[in-house]
């Protein structure tokens, strides 16, 4: 015997990777100036959405889509997108140094390698999670044990080369 579920107040969610390969063919390819890169962009959104849709009206019989209220095409993440993202995996890392009394700092060649090695078209952010930790956390675990860092000091996390280094900048050579 089943059971009665109520669906008014809700919102399902469903994924698919139905035209995946249509998305990957569709990147906006060549040159184009900072004028026209929104509205070349919102083209290349706009001409994706209408082939997903298709792909969509192929795979899936009408009466399973006339059930559902709304379909959200989701755009490719910008180069800013995972610049920000990056900023938000880095605040709870920021936040535990604090508790510790130890500042952090990161350059933005740092972030730039960070957004290189962690986006994948495939993928999108997701390794973004792995590569912080790896480059980082990992490095820095390590530094907090051996008692590199005092309190009142700040790392910094500089790029070299295809890795990140933290670095110790006590409280007069942040200042300075």
């Amino acid at each position: 015997k089943g059971r009665k579920v109520d669906f008014r107040n809700s919102i399902i969610i469903m994924t698919s990777n139905i035209g995946a390969e249509l998305i990957k063919k569709d990147a906006v390819m060549g040159f184009v100036s900072r004028t026209d890169e929104a509205k070349t962009r919102q083209r290349s959104y706009e001409r994706m959405k209408e082939k997903l849709l298709e792909e969509l009206k192929k795979t899936f019989r009408p009466e399973f889509l006339n059930r559902l209220d709304g379909v959200v095409v989701f755009r490719h993440l910008s180069r800013e997108d995972i610049r920000q993202i990056v900023d938000l995996m880095l605040r709870p890392l920021r936040s535990q140094l604090i508790e510790r009394g130890v500042g952090l700092a990161v350059t933005d060649e740092a972030k730039d390698l960070l957004c290189e090695k962690g986006y994948d078209e495939a993928f999108g952010a997701r390794p973004l999670r792995r590569v912080i930790q790896t480059m980082i956390e990992d490095q820095l675990s390590e530094m907090l044990l051996r008692g590199e860092f005092q309190p009142g000091d700040t790392i910094c996390l500089e790029r070299e080369g295809d890795e990140i280094k933290a670095r110790s900048m006590s409280p007069v050579e942040s200042t300075s």
